[in-house]
């Protein structure tokens, strides 16, 4: 297989951007039982994309990737719009092949964030979970997936084996570096996980983006919610404060309700738009840039 042809195809190699969440099957964090039972388990029986998908991901994730792509979106001078509008641009990436779900990607960000809401959790939590994925935008920036979803993990030190295919890591580069592969690697001993590159994705961008108008426990969920290695493996505590380890509360207590809340009715937009446009006023102002 030629990369080159596959890493800027918007349509592949999955064929929804939610697909790679399949893979991990339920979590052993969610409280219901009959709720992870409506999601299939593929740990056991992966779809080919979701596999392709992560042999792309661990291969071209590298430390100097990630870097690149901070430097160039971290400027965030692509688009000045508010959150709704965000919404309203995301939900352009439609597509009825999730198997878990027809809906559109506003139907799910008020899904979830109305699963949160019906289980009495602060405003502020409600409102995460409405713009949690807002930075999948970056797949309309002409992203490949590989850099826009999928699970996160460090880079610049040893891969851990309870990320999802270790074994695509052989081909990248990093893994070929001794100073990357080392149990702390260019990082410190409990340096901080705000010391620590993961790979990049649509967590680490929102959170850039929104990071000055939401408490701690919000960015937590945020900039965190795809780093399963961490917060569903209990891998690299070495690298963590005691403030990390108890951000990682809040990310597990959010983690259900994203992976989750596909199996609720769907929402209605219309009837809870003013509320929800209320709400992004409370936090944000007007206009944000991207």
């Amino acid at each position: 297989m030629d990369d080159s042809s596959v890493v800027r195809r918007p349509a592949g190699p999955l064929t929804d951007l939610d697909d790679w969440e399949s893979a991990h099957g339920p979590s052993p964090h969610s409280d219901s039982a009959s709720v992870q039972g409506e999601f299939r388990d593929y740990r056991t029986n992966v779809r080919p994309g979701v596999i392709e998908f992560y042999r792309l991901n661990h291969k071209f994730q590298t430390l100097d990737f990630v870097l690149e792509k901070k430097r160039e979106y971290l400027a965030r001078t692509k688009r000045t719009m508010s959150i709704w509008q965000a919404m309203e641009f995301l939900n352009t990436l439609v597509d009825n092949s999730d198997p878990d779900t027809d809906l559109s990607q506003i139907e799910h960000l008020m899904q979830c964030a109305e699963a949160i809401r019906a289980d009495g959790h602060p405003r502020w939590m409600i409102l995460t979970g409405l713009i949690h994925d807002l930075g999948k935008i970056l797949c309309l920036f002409d992203e490949p997936q590989w850099a826009v979803v999928g699970d996160t993990f460090p880079v610049g030190c040893r891969y851990s084996e309870k990320i999802v295919f270790p074994e695509f890591f052989v081909e990248n580069p990093d893994s070929h570096v001794a100073e990357y592969q080392t149990q702390c690697g260019i990082y410190s001993e409990h340096c901080g996980l705000d010391q620590v590159q993961l790979s990049w994705g649509h967590d680490e961008y929102l959170y850039h983006v929104v990071k000055d108008y939401l408490p701690a426990e919000s960015l937590a969920m945020i900039r965190y919610h795809s780093f399963y290695p961490a917060h569903r493996e209990g891998e690299y505590r070495h690298l963590m404060t005691e403030s990390d380890v108890a951000m990682l509360e809040w990310v597990r207590r959010f983690n259900p309700y994203d992976l989750y809340s596909k199996g609720h009715d769907r929402p209605d937009v219309g009837a809870l738009t003013t509320f929800y446009q209320d709400l992004i006023a409370e936090f944000f102002p007007p206009m944000l840039s991207w």
